[in-house]
């Protein structure tokens, strides 16, 4: 490894240390001593990690693409290990398979969990969880800044004017995105605390709606969230990463940007209230119209948390939007909105340039001067077939380990979009502890293929597969 990914690499064994001196501070202050080892074996070993990584003297070589890549899925997979040490030195005696389970899916922003009772965890674990997906949805954003110039033109000018990154230009957005992303988490903290949610829970869900992640420090979100007004308010605070995470920024700095860098949030804005209108006019059933906001915002920004009274019935829909997902530039998952727009915009005016070929169609976004050029929808139609391809293959892993042909679809779609099993889905019963070797190793690895941007597995396929 070069230089440069080992510094990249470093930077999270750094943030790993800090979270594990906050818990044993948190710890020695509550008088909460039956985990604290474990959390002194994580700061010292992610300290010595990360100091080794800094430090290496190793010569700097040009960093290419596939380099780039190659770095974010090893830190996705070397990362957790660190992070399970305070599941597997516990007290809860679990293995270390679920341990790293528990770790790649909090550090994924998935939530699948194999503790089948939060209110028995000690308080510290219960925010080592929290603080995972933290850590998950900084690294996330970290690694599209890296991976920017596999994406398109369209994508790249919701951020920055920037053809293309160099490593100043990296490590200069990933400073912004840092304190940004540390600003929002302590906006929506403070927001749940004036709604009257408890210090505790606010600080822990603040992170689990910041990384759009799926632990909640309770069993039911119900039990706080227990209002129709903090309902509304939740729902609220999770659009946050729906829309791109410098929307608001780039709102207060609009004199200096042009409409492109809001393209994006413009639509998804326009589909959102798209959303509201079909599901108040023919989905408000019980009239708790409450509750179904809180099931859209969840869905769309792919955190999955649910209330208990929606209708079962609607899941098929939920898991439609769960597919969709939200803005390229934020912690949701999903295929992304703007390109199954310019799929379905694309593929209508192709269709429509055959039946009458005297007229001319422009693939143009409206709000902006861009084209839709062929090369990006190429792009975009790799990451669906690939999508496609990695539903089949992981369903089919789920089926051969005796989960149900139904929730093995409907859980490989969650993987894949890193979206937590709730009853919104009918999966709230699925007890990940009892789950067989195979079924979890495949879904660590799928958790993982859903977080690296899915076009990122082609070229690293065309890489080993094909010389030229």
């Amino acid at each position: 490894m070069i230089r440069f990914s080992l510094i990249y690499l470093s930077v999270f064994f750094f943030l790993i240390s800090l979270f594990s001196f906050f818990n044993i501070i948190y710890s020695y202050y509550f008088n909460l001593y039956l985990n604290v080892d474990s959390y002194i074996y994580t700061l010292v070993l992610s300290l010595i990690f990360g100091f080794l990584f800094i430090f290496n003297k190793k010569k700097e070589n040009k960093f290419n693409i596939y380099q780039k890549i190659i770095t974010v899925i090893i830190g996705y997979f070397f990362l957790p290990i660190i992070i399970s040490l305070p599941y597997y030195f516990g007290i809860y005696n679990i293995t270390f398979l679920n341990s790293y389970f528990e770790a790649i899916s909090g550090f994924t922003s998935t939530g699948f969990t194999v503790f089948n009772n939060i209110k028995h965890l000690d308080q510290s674990l219960i925010l080592w969880r929290s603080s995972s997906q933290w850590i998950g949805g900084v690294y996330f954003l970290f690694s599209i800044i890296l991976l920017m110039d596999i994406f398109d033109n369209t994508l790249k000018k919701s951020l920055t004017n920037f053809i293309s990154f160099n490593t100043s230009e990296v490590l200069k957005q990933s400073f912004k995105i840092l304190i940004f992303y540390s600003i929002l988490t302590l906006f929506i903290f403070i927001v749940l605390n004036i709604t009257g949610v408890r210090i505790f829970d606010s600080f822990n869900l603040s992170f689990t709606i910041i990384s759009s992640g799926g632990f909640i420090p309770t069993n039911n979100i119900e039990l706080i969230i227990n209002s129709d007004f903090k309902k509304i308010v939740f729902s609220l605070l999770m659009l946050i990463s729906f829309f791109s995470l410098f929307f608001s920024y780039n709102l207060l700095f609009f004199k200096k940007k042009n409409l492109t860098f809001f393209i994006e949030d413009v639509y998804l804005f326009f589909y959102f209230i798209f959303l509201l209108v079909i599901f108040f006019i023919f989905f408000n059933f019980d009239y708790n119209f409450s509750s179904i906001l809180f099931s859209i915002t969840s869905s769309i920004s792919n955190i999955g948390i649910s209330t208990n009274d929606v209708s079962p019935n609607l899941y098929f829909i939920f898991l439609i939007l769960v597919i969709i997902g939200g803005s390229f530039f934020s912690t949701s998952s999903g295929i992304r909105f703007l390109k199954i727009f310019s799929l379905v915009k694309f593929s209508f005016n192709e269709l429509l340039s055959h039946s009458k070929p005297k007229h001319i169609y422009i693939n143009k976004f409206i709000f902006s001067e861009s084209n839709i050029v062929h090369v990006d929808i190429y792009k975009y139609f790799l990451s669906v077939l690939i999508f496609i391809l990695s539903l089949f293959i992981l369903t089919s892993f789920l089926t051969i380990s005796n989960v149900s042909i139904d929730d093995a679809f409907k859980l490989a779609i969650l993987t894949l979009m890193n979206t937590v099993n709730s009853s919104m889905y009918s999966l709230s019963d699925l007890n990940f502890l009892t789950m067989n070797y195979f079924s979890k190793i495949s879904l660590i690895i799928f958790m993982i293929i859903g977080r690296v941007e899915l076009l990122t597995i082609l070229i690293i396929s065309k890489k080993f597969l094909f010389k030229n």
